[in-house]
């Protein structure tokens, strides 16, 4: 069904609107999938916290002119699907490679990460990048293990100190 000129203005400025406030944007061609894997790309997509559309190229080319997913539009030409991440810059990445293991016949075309273009075959390292939560807990971690070792070496005198009286009690009984 043809769209009217006032239904492809809100396309795009509610296309444009997402694209403003989004860390990453993944195009992918998914031509072959039927409704049934649409609609469960469509859910993981949710479960992730992404945004999916499908947008003609046209309209989608308008639609991410000067915002900070711009640099995906060179990869926009075929029946093509915008994912969208608002908050974790691999959400987008990672929805596309769960799903590829289970249907090959969705195929990214490319992936835009903090106005930045990155090629498909990046995907795995994209996706293998922490979520926020992750790296805050990594980096915690490295923050903890100094004082961990120290408290453990200074434990360890008391320890050795009592191991020694230990044995000379058993060796002079």
């Amino acid at each position: 069904m043809a769209l009217n000129l006032e239904a492809k203005k809100a396309v795009v400025e509610q296309v444009s609107a997402v694209a403003n406030t989004a860390v990453s944007v993944g195009v992918a061609e998914y031509r072959g999938l039927n409704v049934e894997q649409m609609t469960n790309l469509r859910t993981s997509a949710i479960d992730a916290g992404v945004f999916l559309r499908v947008v003609k190229n046209t309209l989608a080319k308008r639609a991410l002119a000067e915002t900070g997913c711009e640099c995906i539009t060179p990869v926009l030409s075929g029946p093509v699907i915008l994912g969208f991440s608002q908050e974790d810059p691999g959400a987008v990445a990672r929805v596309f490679r769960d799903f590829i293991k289970k249907n090959e016949a969705l195929v990214v075309k490319g992936l835009g990460v903090a106005g930045e273009f990155v090629d498909a075959d990046q995907l795995k390292r994209i996706a293998n990048l922490p979520t926020k939560d992750q790296a805050i807990s990594m980096l915690m971690a490295l923050m903890l293990a100094p004082t961990e070792k120290l408290v453990r070496t200074l434990n360890e005198v008391p320890t050795k100190v009592t191991r020694v009286v230990a044995a000379i009690r058993d060796q002079q009984q």
